[in-house]
């Protein structure tokens, strides 16, 4: 091959095209040239973001922020997703996220719900702003600045101020604390020494072998009690399943159906009562015989009042002349 200057121009621009991609691979450009689908957002502040930022999902790169202008009295950021992976849904959101504290911002989409559909090339997604780094400083310092001021009001003066009164009604009322604080300690030395009812309480063994004893009572009846009602719930199963006196009585159809019957029977009995059927019915229901019977008493009551003057046989044959 000849040395020449057709030859050094054309190694020339071999070298340098061959830097300039190695150049666009490693700044991002590169991403011009592949295939992609071309999403759009509308924020309201775009947080200093800024052309060539990368695009994430769930943390993952998937493409690079191409355009940032106005559009419909808010800023629109067309981004262009290079990864055939990543499908950016119909419910996918849009935020602007920044890195650390050097303020780097990044577009952040969310994965969307599994029953959404990939949006077209040129769809325009949802967005939702998030406070920047500014606003978040700012609010910090507001933070700060009320600490500080709380941080003041604990002063010097301010406690003496706080802690003066609490420290006169000590001095004013000494005597009294002191007398107070020795009537405390002669009590605790009476109660450790068994000395009074609570000393007592505390150290009696007896008594704390009584409180014992009236614990295991307590437990027995517990134990009795669990016993009785375990007892009645037997009894209850057994009433249920129709066995024993009791049982039989609230189960058996056939006694159920005997008492139906012997009830109406009776109910019967007394409806044929008081219609003055029968012979019962008549002696209750007919008011000749009533009389009768009066008159017969009045008769009876006449035939006796002279029984105290008159012999065996003249009353006897007084009271048959009466009657008849």
């Amino acid at each position: 091959m000849k040395n020449t200057l057709e030859t050094r121009l054309g190694i020339f621009f071999a070298l340098a095209l061959i830097a300039g991609a190695v150049l666009l691979e490693m700044a991002g450009g590169a991403d011009f040239f592949k295939k992609g689908k071309q999403v759009k957002a509308l924020f309201n502040n775009v947080q200093d973001l800024k052309p060539g930022d990368p695009v994430k999902m769930a943390g993952v790169a998937i493409g690079k922020v191409e355009t940032i202008g106005f559009s419909q009295g808010r800023v629109e950021v067309t981004f262009k997703v290079t990864d055939p992976q990543a499908a950016v849904k119909t419910d996918s959101k849009a935020v602007i996220k920044f890195l650390g504290l050097l303020g780097q911002n990044y577009l952040a989409i969310s994965i969307g719900s599994a029953g959404a559909i990939p949006v077209e090339n040129g769809a325009v997604i949802e967005s939702t702003e998030q406070p920047d780094l500014s606003t978040l400083m700012a609010k910090l310092e507001g933070v700060a600045t009320g600490v500080e001021n709380v941080t003041k009001n604990f002063s010097a003066d301010n406690f003496s101020n706080l802690l003066g009164p609490f420290t006169d009604f000590l001095k004013e009322n000494k005597p009294r604390l002191d007398n107070i604080l020795v009537n405390m300690q002669t009590i605790s030395s009476n109660v450790a020494s068994g000395q009074g009812s609570v000393g007592k309480m505390i150290n009696d063994e007896a008594l704390y072998s009584s409180a014992l004893g009236a614990v295991n009572s307590l437990k027995a009846a517990t134990h009795q009690i669990q016993s009785t009602v375990e007892s009645a719930k037997s009894l209850v199963t057994d009433v249920n399943e129709g066995k024993g006196t009791i049982g039989k009585l609230v189960r058996d159809e056939s006694l159920f159906r005997e008492t139906t019957n012997a009830m109406t029977q009776l109910r019967e009995i007394l409806q044929k009562i008081n219609q003055g059927h029968g012979s019962v019915g008549k002696l209750v229901n007919d008011e000749s015989l009533f009389k009768n019977a009066k008159m017969t008493l009045q008769k009876v009551d006449k035939a006796t009042e002279g029984l105290e003057d008159q012999g065996p046989l003249s009353v006897i044959s007084l009271v048959v002349g009466s009657l008849f």
